[in-house]
């Protein structure tokens, strides 16, 4: 049965490769939205709490690839 693996792409090209693998596409969606959604929530709180030493732009969205791996 297949496996899912997630990799979040960020602007400055750097990535980060989920250690989970998931049993369906949409479950390794859903976590892929979810690691974004906590990449932009410690973007806003260290924004916040250093103005200026963690520079935090909103629009700056990572991507994620989704890939299909035999176990």
């Amino acid at each position: 049965m297949p496996k899912f693996k997630v990799v979040i792409n960020y602007q400055n090209g750097e990535t980060d490769e989920l250690d989970e693998l998931f049993d369906s596409y949409e479950e390794a969606e859903y976590m892929a939205l979810d690691a974004i959604s906590c990449w932009h929530t410690g973007g806003e709180v260290l924004e916040l709490s250093n103005p200026g030493d963690y520079p935090y732009e909103p629009d700056d969205e990572p991507d994620y690839d989704i890939f299909e791996v035999d176990e």
